[in-house]
Formats: C-alpha cells, structure tokens, sequence
C-alpha cells in the first residue's frame, strides 16, 4: 500500500543519511592522518558540500513526513472517537426504547412514536456503515461506475425529501431551483449518494433557522452546474483546499459540536470523479455559509 512504501521510503533515507555521514567523516579522517592525500582536500570539500546539502533536504523531507503522520493519526484516532459515537449513540436509544418495550404496556400511539425513533436510528447506524464501506470503496479498486442518463429532477427531488424528513424540516428549509429537462451523464445510485451528503453537510452545518438552495444551472460547454448553498458557519480560505481530504473536518469546535465521521466531501470528491465531473467547493469565509458546486456532463 501507499501507507508502506512510505514508511520504507523514509526508512531507506534515513539508512542513506546514516552512510553519507559516515563517509563524510571517515574522508576527513583520512585525510588529518594521511598528509600524502592533502591534494584531495578540495575535492573532499566539495563532496562535503554536496553531501551536506543532501543531508539537509533528506532532514527537512523526513520532518515533514513526521509531522504529515502525526497529523494522519490525528486524524484517525479523531475518526474512531466519531464512529464510536455514531454507533454508540443509537444503539443506546434502542436498547433503551426496547427495555421500556419490556417494562411497559404502552398504546398504540406511543408504541408507534417509540417505533419510528427506532426506526431513525437504525437509518442512522445504516448511513454511518455505508460511509465508511464507500470510503474504503473510493480508495481501492472499486468496479468503473455504469454510467446512464440520469435526470436531476428526479435524484435531487428524492434527496430533498429525504433530507426534509430526517431532519423534520418544512418545505421551505430546502429549495430547489430546475428545469424539467435538465439530465447529466452519470450513475444515479452514485449521484444521490453525493447529493444527499452535500445536503447533510448543509442542514448540519447551519444555523437556525435552516436555509439551503439546490440550483441547477443550464449547460454551459456540454456541461451542467449543481450549486448547493447554505447560509451555515462558512468555510475558512485557509481550509477550502483540505475539506476533501479523508477524515477532515473544518475547525476544532465544530468537530466536537457537529455529528459526523469527516468521510462525507472525501466520498463525494471520489464519487463525482467517478462520473467524469468535478465538485468545488466555494466560501467568503467563517460565518459566510458556502456553496458546493457540481459540475457534470450533460446529456440531452
């Protein structure tokens, strides 16, 4: 894996600085205590230079390799407190659901709330396993994406309403601006995955109360542009270029007030490539909400 020749990489460097400096200090050795080889002394200052020089790139590069592994671990220790949190948290409100279950005869219309919480939490266990079975999907050999016409209407109408209703959002929280023609090029089971996550990420992000606009634009060079705005915590410029990488999440108070696992944009960054589009993400900074555009092939 990429993870493993990285590490023999910088276990290899490492060896390589070891031997230069170990041939850089014998050289000079032999020439303090062999006075016939002093018409060297140039050409071993030279190749002091040169090895020193190397030493010092090989140094800053395994500094860096240091410091992007300590952010990976990070990172990782980071992700497994947020799963164990997803998965913690629902599989303690159905327990708890179902031992009331056991320790009381409830009616019917109560029996039927308790139920339907179950049943949210469940979709919630579901949601965060398909995650990360995607991610580890996008970063291996996952099969090529069958590619069809797939009309926008219907995938972001569908995803919409599924929004709406895990969150217990009115009408209008979520709005939706399309032609009734408007069709790309792509996978459909694939393309609700990335809007539903883009949507999350913006009901989830914002403040009260929730105001997000789904517009679609018209082809411009055989392509057509989703832009998913919110009017949430923004993003800083510092941090638009890292939102896609695997487990990031944008700002330290966020990740411990917001539920997520930090896999959400890295799915859908993989998943839109996957369809021979790109996905951009667009903000005038922290408290300025943001925009995620979508840029796909169109298809008549």
């Amino acid at each position: 894996t990429m993870a493993r020749r990285s590490i023999g990489f910088s276990l290899a460097l490492g060896i390589v600085l070891l031997l230069l400096v170990i041939v850089l200090g014998v050289g000079w050795q032999v020439l303090v205590w062999k006075p016939e080889l002093r018409d060297l002394e140039w050409t071993f200052f030279v190749l002091g230079i040169v090895i020193s020089v190397l030493m010092g790139a090989g140094l800053v590069w395994l500094w860096l390799w240091l410091m992007r592994e300590i952010n990976v671990n990070q990172s990782q220790r980071a992700f497994l407190d947020a799963v164990t949190h997803e998965m913690k948290t629902p599989l303690a409100s159905m327990r708890l659901y179902l031992e009331t279950f056991q320790r009381h005869d409830l009616q019917p219309e109560r029996l039927r709330e308790f139920l339907d919480h179950m049943h949210g939490d469940l979709e919630r266990l579901d949601q965060t396993v398909q995650q990360v079975l995607t991610a580890a999907r996008a970063e291996g050999s996952a099969p090529k994406a069958k590619l069809g016409r797939v009309r926008l209407d219907e995938v972001l109408s569908a995803c919409i309403d599924d929004v709406r209703s895990a969150h217990h959002l009115p009408e209008t929280a979520v709005q939706l601006e399309i032609g009734p023609a408007a069709a790309v090029k792509g996978d459909a089971g694939e393309l609700s995955l990335v809007f539903r996550n883009l949507l999350e990420n913006a009901v989830r992000y914002s403040d009260e109360p929730v105001e997000v606009k789904v517009r679609v634009r018209g082809e411009v060079d055989g392509r057509v542009n989703v832009e998913i705005a919110d009017q949430g915590i923004g993003i800083p410029s510092s941090e638009l270029n890292k939102i896609f990488q695997r487990f990031y999440r944008v700002g330290r108070d966020v990740q411990r007030t917001a539920a997520g696992l930090g896999l959400g944009l890295f799915i859908v960054r993989n998943l839109v490539r996957r369809q021979g589009g790109r996905v951009e993400a667009r903000s005038e900074g922290a408290g300025h909400g943001s925009r995620f555009v979508v840029t796909l092939k169109a298809v008549s």
